[in-house]
């Protein structure tokens, strides 16, 4: 157990859970060593111990169990949790007397933010305590939120869960509906019997009831959760798990309007094309479905006609759905397929199609003649028993309407010589039995041949000429009397009981004697009486009554484990219990107060009106501020502003081509003019640049010479400086002579074309400009610029050394677990010029260690299948307290998978990943107001996911949505000539796929609206934006 391999370990562990039971005491000589590897620094160690200590099952350590679960549920590690969850049940079936303890842990189990412990959790309740509803109401709505996020086996148990909750929580969508249906009064004739109108007076008291409790009754509307767990489950539909879209299809079917359940058809339809096993199972619930919602799948009637390839059970249960799908504008198509089966060589498949023209005959009578000339012409068939089968179905047909089709009786009274099977003789006596009265001649020598087998008859055959025999001493004595007294001697010694009883009975009814009681009198009564015709249902009538899809509904009989469908609730029950009190975060309050005193600072010189001065720089510094960077405002617009000025520097490098000759003049005046203070505070330059557009040009040639000029200082002095150079170098460089620029112009000219937007980024104070928020930094003339840069990844490594601090940084390795080394990765949200289907990925090395880290690299990446990876080059050698920038690629596939790889050191490998966030896995594209309209009309239904939400006071403005929303998510602002509106566009990298967003303002309300082709993407998106206009 001491062995440090972990691969070794896994294996004792399996050994150990094998033989505990068997050898108890040596089990309990390995648990000290459990409780060490629950203290592991390795999560899945951790994992792996309480896995194995809660599958010993030996009572005595239940203790042990108990406290190590208790432990595992705050464990730092959503997988040691997750392990926890799994190992409640186990303890659970251990020692049920361990109930309450195990709750409670649920409870906090279920608090989890984390997608990898809601299924495990929830599974464990189901298990432990599925009774204990209320420990559902806080968590109800955090689970539909994560629902679309767990994994798919956790998926399916949260949504049989959440079914059942909805049931006890919320009222019948379909109430009024099904009200309507108690007060028809379908079955009445039109003229009443006298007995019938003693009833219509009480009927009518009842119906008068009814429609008061109608009037008093609230128009029914939907509650926002029950809502919520519809939109949620929906894109769950498009699963490629057949068991989650089961899952969501019996939640639409318990719990969804009638009018939406539609919805599941065309998913369950899908399922069709799997493997036998899967259409099995889909196949039995459309089957119970298509009785209650026929309408649903009629539009699909083609997908359940039968192959030759089918097993026998999947044939049936197709002629099943068919049947119940038959109406009167569809029954010619698929009587016609019926007439193909029957030709089929898998017998049990040819007697259940003859079944199912009976059932469908039966149901719609203006078939019923057609079904029964088309089932008489199979008594000639030669297969004995397609004609046995017809025989059972025409005997139920024709007690219908009896009178009319005495040919047909006659005809099947001449089969009884040539057909075997015994349920068919039995009908064919039964019906002349029956209608003898049509058949008179007929009758009494049917009699006669059939007492002549009569000894050699099965069983269910003699029982039925005994009932024609005394049929027919009733109705014509005088011919059939010594006939009948010969088969009641006959069947009186009779090796049955149960025909050795009827015998007795019949004699002592049609033969009267001194002996014989009352009865006798009755006996015509008794065996001519009119009897109802059979009703031909389907064997999926009742079975709703079990919830669909579940292991009870399959068999149609109530499993072990299985849990009730709670009845709706008359009232609804506390919408409020629900309700979960969010705290407001300190550091984001003091936040906003301090940007609003930022703002206040730069607004008390107005150089122009309030409105001109809003967009702009101030937009890019409340972004810094607001995405949670630790410099100052000061630095914060440094950077926002020089992150414009790179943008106007790009869009204008072509158009200024021809005055690159004059930019030596401007070099000398604009190092003066940077020596002066800039008292002007950029809400006054960006109106400044707003009300003057004419100075744009000179900025961009300022901009030009500057990257220049810089170019050539950095490297005559290439030798003394960083490869991050700090703030108070880059303005030391801002004095030297703009003389010394001049040597180095041509060969600094070439590169400047290439490092310009990089470059600008560090060296100069804010120049203004009016395109500064992260929608308009992205336009379509920048892409394209981008997109003809070819530079190398030597060039961008120091190029990106500052990132705007505006770009969220994640923890890639900690420098506990790198020993020494740490890297965080932030998306530079930059086009990857190696490959445009990339998500550029900027990491940041930092050695804390005292000992210099070489060949830094990438190696074995396992990525889900489609994803790619572009590496970063080598770093050769990192010295310590050093920090270096890399840049890699990575094609996400339209995901937010993570890409997992491992960073690899001389002498160090270390697993790491890189997750993406949804906003991150798009790029923005420019659009007009009428394309972005007619791109949005093609985007509806289903690609469409509109959710709402209310405001903060902070947040209600345009100017702060937009810098909210391009925050999160890669967009490029769309105009909008409509007040109240913002809209944006970008398409994903890697598909190219179009998001389309629109957040509508309406007071303290806000709707976010998305049009992606890609559902998951959209519904992902939503919760993102979502998140940051809630913050």
């Amino acid at each position: 157990m001491g062995v440090v391999c972990f691969d070794v370990k896994k294996l004792v562990y399996v050994y150990l859970v094998r033989y505990a039971e068997e050898q108890q005491d040596l089990a309990l000589l390995s648990i000290s060593t459990f409780q060490r590897g629950l203290k592991d620094p390795n999560q899945l160690i951790r994992a792996s111990a309480l896995r194995v200590l809660s599958s010993i099952r030996v009572t005595i350590i239940v203790p042990i169990m108990m406290l190590a679960i208790k432990e595992a549920a705050s464990d730092m590690s959503p997988y040691v949790r997750k392990t926890a969850a799994h190992a409640i049940p186990k303890l659970y079936s251990l020692d049920p007397e361990q109930k309450d303890q195990l709750i409670e842990v649920i409870e906090k189990l279920l608090a989890d933010k984390t997608t990898l412990v809601a299924g495990s959790v929830v599974m464990a309740f189901e298990e432990v305590c599925p009774e204990r509803i209320d420990l559902i109401h806080k968590n109800y709505r955090k689970l539909c939120n994560l629902l679309i996020d767990v994994e798919e086996w956790g998926q399916v148990v949260i949504i049989n869960m959440l079914t059942r909750y909805a049931r006890t929580q919320f009222l019948n969508p379909n109430i009024n509906e099904s009200l309507l249906e108690e007060g028809n009064t379908e079955g009445k004739t039109f003229y009443p019997s006298d007995e019938e109108e003693d009833e219509d007076e009480d009927e009518k008291e009842k119906e008068e009831k009814k429609a008061e409790a109608m009037a008093k009754r609230k128009p029914y509307v939907m509650d926002p959760d029950h809502r919520l767990l519809l939109r949620n489950t929906k894109p769950l539909l498009q699963s490629r798990n057949a068991a989650v879209v089961m899952a969501v299809a019996q939640l639409y079917f318990h719990l969804a309007p009638k009018a939406e359940v539609g919805v599941i058809a065309k998913a369950l339809v899908r399922l069709l094309r799997s493997h036998s096993e899967v259409q099995f199972v889909v196949l039995q619930n459309v089957a119970t479905m298509t009785i209650k919602r026929r309408g649903m799948f009629e539009p699909y009637l083609k997908s359940f006609y039968i192959r030759s390839t089918d097993p026998t059970q999947i044939k049936i249960l197709k002629l099943e759905v068919l049947t119940n799908l038959a109406n009167e504008s569809n029954i010619s198509t698929i009587l016609r397929e019926f007439q193909t089966y029957i030709k089929s060589m898998d017998k049990d498949f040819v007697a259940a199609t003859i079944q199912a023209i009976g059932r469908c005959a039966t149901n719609i009578g203006e078939v019923r003649d057609t079904c029964l000339n088309g089932l008489v012409q199979l008594l000639s068939n030669r297969d004995e028993l397609v004609v046995a089968e017809s025989v059972v179905v025409i005997k139920k047909l024709l007690q219908m309407q009896p009178e009319k089709h005495s040919d047909i009786i006659k005809h099947m009274a001449k089969l009884i010589d040539n057909i075997q099977v015994p349920m068919a003789r039995a009908s064919i006596l039964w019906l002349i039995g029956e209608y003898c009265e049509h058949v008179p001649k007929i009758a009494p020598d049917v009699l006669r041949k059939m007492a002549k087998s009569f000894t050699n008859e099965e069983d269910i055959v003699k029982l039925q000429i005994l009932n024609l025999a005394a049929k027919l001493y009733l109705t014509n004595s005088k011919q059939t009397k010594l006939l009948t007294q010969y088969v009641l001697n006959l069947a009186k010694y009779d090796q049955n009981y149960d025909i050795r009883d009827r015998a007795r009975f019949i004699r002592q009814l049609i033969v009267p004697t001194e002996k014989s009681g009352a009865l006798s009198k009755y006996a015509k009564k008794l065996f001519l009486a009119l009897k109802p015709a059979p009703v031909l249902e389907s064997p999926f009538k009742d079975r709703d009554h079990f919830q669909l899809g579940s292991l009870s509904h399959l068999l149609n009989a109530k499993a072990g484990g299985y849990q009730e469908l709670p009845e709706w609730p008359e009232s609804a029950p506390d919408p409020s219990v629900r309700n979960v009190e969010v705290k407001e975060s300190v550091p984001e309050w003091s936040k906003c107060s301090a940007r609003e005193k930022r703002k206040e600072k730069k607004v008390d010189k107005p150089f122009y009106s309030d409105s001109d001065g809003e967009s702009g720089p101030t937009e890019s510094a409340d972004s810094e501020s607001n995405s949670g960077s630790g410099s100052d405002s000061g630095s914060a617009s440094d950077v926002s502003a020089s992150a414009s000025e790179s943008e106007e520097s790009e869009e204008g490098s072509e158009s200024d081509e021809e005055e690159d000759k004059d930019e030596p003049k401007h070099n000398k005046k604009k190092l003066q003019d940077m020596k002066k203070p800039t008292h002007n505070t950029e809400s006054e330059q960006s109106s400044e640049e707003e009300k003057k557009p004419q100075r744009k040009p000179k900025t961009r040639k300022m901009s030009e010479s500057e990257s220049e000029s810089e170019e050539s200082d950095s490297e005559s002095s290439e030798s003394e400086s960083d490869e991050s150079d700090s703030e108070p170098e880059i303005r030391k460089k801002k004095k030297v002579d703009p003389k010394a620029s001049k040597p180095v112009k041509k060969e600094a000219k070439k590169e400047s074309k290439k490092e310009m937007s990089l470059l600008d980024l560090d060296d100069f104070e804010p120049a203004p400009s009016p395109q500064v928020t992260p929608v308009n930094f992205m336009s379509s003339s920048l892409v394209t610029d981008l997109e003809g840069l070819s530079l190398s990844d030597d060039v961008l490594a120091p190029a990106t050394i500052s990132p705007s601090s505006s770009m969220k940084s994640f923890e890639l390795l900690h420098r506990i677990t790198g020993e020494g080394l740490s890297v965080e990765y932030c998306f530079s949200r930059q086009p990857f010029s190696p490959d445009a289907n990339m998500v550029s990925v900027q990491l940041h090395f930092t050695n804390n260690s005292s000992s210099d880290v070489s060949a830094l690299h990438v190696e074995d990446a396992k990525l889900q299948s489609g994803m790619r990876v572009k590496e970063f080059p080598e770093i050769e050698a990192l010295a310590a307290g050093d920090t270096t920038t890399a840049v890699m690629g990575i094609d996400f596939c339209d995901s937010t998978q993570a890409a997992n790889f491992q960073l690899c050191t001389n002498s160090k490998k270390f697993l790491v990943s890189i997750q993406p966030p949804v906003g991150e896995l798009m790029r923005p594209v420019f659009m007009t107001e009428n394309e972005f309209k007619k791109e949005q009309g093609q985007l509806m239904g289903m690609n469409e996911i509109t959710e709402k939400l209310t405001l903060d006071s902070h947040c209600r403005n345009e100017h702060a949505i937009v810098q909210r929303v391009t925050t999160a998510a890669n967009l490029s602002r769309v105009p909008c000539g409509a007040d109240h509106e913002c809209r944006f566009a970008a398409r994903t990298v890697t598909g190219n796929s179009l998001v389309l967003v629109t957040v509508a303002i309406k007071q303290e309300a806000a709707q976010v609206t998305v049009n992606c082709d890609k559902m998951l993407i959209g519904t992902m998106l939503v919760k993102e934006i979502l998140q940051a206009l809630a913050q």
